[in-house]
């Protein structure tokens, strides 16, 4: 139908507009298309990286028994970590490092605090000599140890993650909320994927047992490098465990100087290959074995600042018994304990210890803040190369 000038009506649609919503139903379709191919693509990688993470449930099972033993947890919002690097042989690339003896021990045992507020992040080092209780475990071939009273990491080579954790409860007072357990392949390859990690080194590194061969200062350290920094013991330094756990909280520094600076957080072609690594090699409980339930972790870790993430190993010296091992330095072991229990601040210095006043501490009968106890200690802010 046309009007008298000989142009199509609306009603009838000419040839030009009936192009057009073809056009239109095609791009829309292909945008469809688009958006479903890309929406699957990410479905895949999601559900890739979430089948990869290993839950530990028998670990799960294990401490739901002993409910009622455990602690509580004080403050809502606060989380404890309890990370675990173990020196399995088994597994993928792992054989290198020595033979399998036929038990794990665990190789670094961290418990990590979360502020609740999600401002601050304290990492506590735990020595594998530490002389502890441990309770009565179960095997892995389905009996159940004595308890007994002996050095910290036994607890992990008896019991798995599991017994680590009621050790760690029993032995600080502080619910343990989730576990990670990383071993030497995972850890390297962790390190690969956000491609280094600098550190800055005093002096120069020679060690044939570590296969280590570095100079002094600023140093990029490769996923090999950093496993063979962070383990060395006996050949590198004094061959003291202090200097062994010190080195890794400098490198766990360094790291997350890395991951901040790099804005790896927050890109996602800068995190993917990360979160792959990661998961590859992690072993959590169910409630952390996911993307999702890291995803959460990670984003409570994103605000916080530098200077607020602390690295210090609890207070001990050498075992009474037997130089060789470690107990508890108290009442200065008690104080860090019952600050972590109530989400309290804590502060670390390099120099000698004493008491200094924190923002948001105790209150004392007038309402200021009372002096916080200041531990042996350092921040990542400090360990930086710039």
């Amino acid at each position: 139908m046309t009007d008298t000038a000989g142009r199509t009506s609306a009603a009838g649609g000419g040839p030009e507009r009936r192009y057009r919503r073809r056009w239109v139903r095609r791009g829309a379709l292909g945008l469809a298309a688009f958006v479903a191919a890309a929406a699957g693509g990410g479905w895949l990688l999601y559900a890739a990286l979430d089948a990869n993470i290993t839950s530990d449930d028998a670990a799960a099972r294990e401490l739901a028994r002993y409910e009622r033993e455990r602690p509580t947890a004080l403050v809502k919002g606060a989380q404890n970590i309890l990370l675990i690097g173990s020196d399995t042989r088994s597994g993928d690339g792992n054989a290198r490092y020595g033979r399998d003896l036929g038990s794990e021990r665990s190789d670094t045992t961290i418990l990590l605090h979360l502020a609740a507020n999600r401002r601050s992040a304290t990492a506590v080092s735990l020595p594998r000599d530490l002389m502890v209780d441990v309770p009565g475990c179960l095997r892995t071939d389905g009996s159940r140890s004595a308890p007994v009273f002996t050095m910290f990491n036994s607890a992990y080579s008896v019991g798995g993650s599991a017994c680590s954790i009621r050790t760690v409860e029993k032995l600080t007072g502080v619910r343990i909320d989730h576990h990670v357990v990383v071993d030497f392949s995972g850890f390297k390859e962790m390190v690969d994927a956000v491609d280094g990690v600098r550190v800055c080194l005093k002096e120069p590194i020679h060690d044939k047992a570590a296969k280590l061969k570095l100079p002094a200062g600023e140093v990029e350290l490769d996923g090999e490098q950093a496993l063979g920094f962070v383990r060395a013991r006996e050949s590198l330094g004094d061959g003291s465990d202090t200097e062994r756990m010190e080195r890794q909280q400098q490198f766990l520094g360094a790291l997350v100087n890395k991951m901040q600076s790099g804005d790896v957080l927050l890109n996602p072609v800068k995190l993917y290959p990360v979160l792959d690594a990661a998961t590859s090699s992690l072993t959590a409980d169910p409630e952390l074995a996911s993307l999702r339930g890291l995803y959460q972790l990670v984003r409570g870790l994103r605000n916080i600042p530098i200077k607020q993430v602390q690295f210090l190993t609890v207070p001990r010296k050498p075992y009474v018994h037997d130089a060789n091992r470690d107990q508890l330095v108290e009442p200065e072991a008690g104080k860090l304990f019952a600050r972590l229990r109530a989400d309290q601040p804590v502060a670390v210095t390099r120099g000698t210890p004493g008491k200094t006043a924190r923002p948001g501490g105790d209150t004392g009968s007038r309402g200021a803040p009372s002096p916080a106890p200041t531990f042996r200690g350092s921040t990542a802010a400090e360990h930086g190369c710039a």
